[in-house]
């Protein structure tokens, strides 16, 4: 027995007749892909082979949940040309609408394409096989229509048509999804700002030389570019200009690094230096200053020279002979011993007074 979504009538809340219930329905209808392994399939390697009829859902029903083997069948179409997040995102928004839904996404030929919209990036290969690769897309219907019709939503089961509500205006319609709109099938996406096709193309278109001179480095041909002789030497020139100007870069970079690293280096050495400056000068105060070492040595040895050139000093405890011992006044002759001559010239004036005073007396 299937799995019902709780709440729905009857699994889906949809009216049925009494002898016919969803029970009693084969349906086999592809499910929504649970695992990555492989790319979507494309909508003629698996058609849809449901043996019930094609009953309308509303978007209430849709919301509320349906069975498990009956999803909701969304279908979102476009261009998809340089696949971006932008249509990542419309796609992701038109998966997620419902709780169980089947996304099924059209991509329109390259000929439908060139004659209502212009030309593409991309052929229409390489868009049927971005989004194959699209995480939320279960099915890809290749050469999509450009106006939906009643046989082709009837062909896929289609339930619900998600597209942006800006109107689309194209093969003179004012919109094409209007009559989709009418039949209550339409459910409204919204659009990423900012990211479109036109606008990578713009880039490119604007940015032109920059994106030649690229590809020409990186090996590809004038020819292969479509690129005029003149401008292609024109290219190549200028890839030659900006490699030297990158050479230039570089090397002021690199001086610019060198004299960083020699100014470091230099203001390392100016500190060492002025430490190693206020060391000496504070050596050298030490050593010469006006209390320093020499002074002191200087000192001691100025008074080792002075008692080296004085002669000592005699005793003044020997006796005199002869002599009283009252204190009489000593002659003038009479060398005070007591206090020793000064210099060696009064030691030598004593000498002669006294030699004097011996002849006197003779």
């Amino acid at each position: 027995m299937p799995v019902r979504a709780a709440g729905a009538e009857s699994g889906t809340g949809i009216p049925k007749s009494p002898s016919e219930t969803m029970e009693e329905l084969e349906h086999t209808c592809p499910q929504p892909r649970l695992t990555l392994t492989a790319p979507a399939p494309f909508a003629d390697e698996t058609s849809c082979q449901c043996q019930a009829p094609h009953e309308k859902l509303t978007i209430a029903q849709a919301r509320r949940g349906t069975p498990v083997d009956r999803p909701v069948r969304v279908y979102a179409d476009g261009i998809f040309d340089l696949f971006h997040a932008g249509h990542a995102r419309a796609l992701m928004q038109a998966k997620t609408l419902f709780p169980n839904s089947y996304l099924l996404v059209g991509v329109c030929s390259d000929d439908l394409t060139h004659k209502f919209k212009g030309f593409t990036v991309m052929n229409e290969t390489e868009r049927y096989e971005a989004l194959r690769h699209c995480r939320y897309v279960d099915e890809v219907i290749r050469d999509a229509p450009w106006t939906l019709t009643p046989e082709f939503l009837e062909k896929h089961k289609i339930d619900f048509v998600a597209h942006d509500d800006i109107p689309y205006s194209s093969a003179g319609s004012d919109d094409v999804y209007k009559h989709i709109k009418e039949a209550g099938m339409f459910v409204p996406t919204q659009r990423t700002e900012g990211i479109s096709t036109s606008d990578i193309i713009t880039r490119i278109v604007r940015d032109y030389d920059v994106y030649a001179r690229r590809n020409l480095q990186r090996g590809y041909t004038a020819k292969e570019l479509n690129v005029s002789f003149i401008n292609e030497k024109k290219y190549r020139f200028q890839n030659q200009v900006d490699k030297m100007k990158e050479k230039v870069k570089n090397v002021e970079e690199k001086s610019k690094e060198f004299v960083y690293k020699v100014e470091e280096k230099s203001h390392d050495l100016i500190q060492k230096w002025e430490e190693k400056s206020r060391e000496f000068i504070g050596n050298f105060l030490e050593l010469f200053g006006p209390d320093g070492a020499w002074k002191q040595m200087f000192q001691e040895r100025s008074g080792r020279m002075l008692q080296a050139f004085s002669p000592r000093q005699s005793p003044n405890s020997s006796p005199t002979r002869g002599r009283s011992p009252s204190r009489s006044p000593s002659p003038p002759w009479v060398i005070n011993k007591t206090s020793p001559p000064s210099s060696p010239k009064a030691a030598s004036a004593s000498l002669s007074s006294m030699s004097e005073g011996d002849e006197d007396e003779k």
